[in-house]
């Protein structure tokens, strides 16, 4: 193939997927290396950008997807007659902001840090493809371990877990020793708001 015919085989497979697709699986199909992929895939990115494209190129982690850009999410609902995401509860994204800066972890490590049950949000998450399982960690009773998803990069506009907004500071007087880790209810708060200022400029990224 040729650069050309690269770049496009590329762009249709990432069309193609509708899903965010991990770059290593496109580099064994296209039985070439990872950073040349990267490469034409960045290009395909600033190609889109340059013509001022309805689709934009997302990286998600070690991911890429093809996606509509938000702006244009209300003439898409109108043609596709879809509904309006249900805004995530404050506990939905409580247990969110937990996970994300402490995953894996446990429903019992939400639980502890919320001071309350979280099974059935953390049920909702799953379902709405923001946490999944990780596996189970080597206890008794091996609980599962939870983490965030690609779908959760997307929605809140992350291009990783490194995107996330740095913790507040804890008063002194409220440091403890082995719960550095740890969110409060005021850096829990604050956590909340970013993630609900962020879902609802965003809300539609989660929407092909």
């Amino acid at each position: 193939m040729t650069n050309e015919e690269m770049r496009a085989a590329i762009e249709a497979i990432l069309f193609a997927s509708g899903e965010p697709l991990e770059i290593t699986r496109i580099a064994e199909a296209m039985e070439t290396d990872v950073e040349t992929v990267r490469g034409y895939i960045f290009e395909i990115g600033a190609s889109l950008d340059s013509r001022g494209s309805g689709i934009c190129l997302l990286k998600l982690g070690d991911k890429y997807q093809l996606c509509s850009r938000k702006e244009y999410a209300p003439l898409i609902r109108a043609v596709l007659d879809l509904k309006k995401n249900i805004p995530l509860s404050n506990a939905a994204l409580e247990v969110l902001a937990v996970v994300a800066y402490n995953q894996p972890v446990t429903k019992a490590y939400i639980e502890q840090v919320r001071g309350v049950d979280c099974s059935g949000v953390v049920n909702t998450l799953c379902q709405k493809g923001l946490l999944e399982e990780r596996g189970r960690l080597e206890l008794p009773g091996r609980p599962l371990l939870y983490g965030t998803t690609p779908n959760f990069l997307r929605c809140f506009c992350l291009t990783s877990l490194a995107d996330l907004p740095e913790l507040p500071e804890k008063p002194a007087e409220m440091m403890i020793s082995d719960q550095d880790d740890e969110i409060d209810s005021t850096q829990g708060e604050q956590i909340r708001n970013f993630f609900q200022a962020e879902l609802e400029s965003a809300e539609t990224e989660n929407e092909e």
